[in-house]
């Protein structure tokens, strides 16, 4: 009877390491979604923020249009994104068509003097902050998630349970300085 209960008792560890392993990877996993999701609620107001933007610099620069319709494209090419190289690619081809529209904007100090014009940059540069925040705590949550399925004994249930690595969200560091107000 003695081997039977030592069977059982190995049978009962192993169920329950099974159990919990499952347990933290779906807990994992959980929270790379979370975090992804606090990107995109983050990168959703930058994308609100940028109409209001343009057409502030519009009411000063209305020649400008090539570069209005170039941050209005990458905008969209943003917001349509589905893979995370996609989304990496176009969140940098916006913030490069961010710059030129900041540097379009500091041609013009009566815009600079802009109380409005000052908000809106003051709240994309308050946006690509929470973004750059929000995308610091989704990698480190991927880099935990990503060990977890690739270290041993858990690496061996991985594939039986269909948990896949997740990839990095590595999008450039938009620098928006506030221009210096002359008068």
């Amino acid at each position: 009877m003695e081997p039977i209960w030592i069977l059982l008792l190995i049978v009962a560890v192993l169920a329950l390491w099974l159990i919990l392993t499952y347990n933290g990877l779906v807990s994992s996993r959980n929270r790379v979604d979370e975090a992804w999701s606090d990107i995109e609620v983050q990168m959703k107001r930058r994308y609100d923020l940028i109409p209001n933007i343009i057409n502030a610099v519009k009411g000063y620069a209305q020649h400008e249009e090539g570069v209005f319709s170039k941050v209005t494209q990458a905008r969209t090419s943003a917001m349509g994104a589905q893979t995370m190289k996609q989304h990496a690619q176009a969140e940098h081809m916006l913030s490069d068509m961010l710059k030129s529209l900041f540097a379009v904007a500091e041609n013009y100090p009566q815009l600079q003097a802009s109380q409005n014009f000052l908000q809106l940059q003051h709240e994309l540069t308050d946006a690509e902050d929470k973004i750059q925040a929000a995308r610091r705590f989704y990698n480190a949550n991927t880099r935990d998630f990503n060990t977890k399925i690739q270290v041993f004994p858990t690496n061996l249930l991985v594939g039986i349970f269909g948990f896949m690595r997740r990839e990095f969200f590595d999008a450039p560091d938009v620098e928006l300085e506030k221009p210096d107000v002359q008068f």
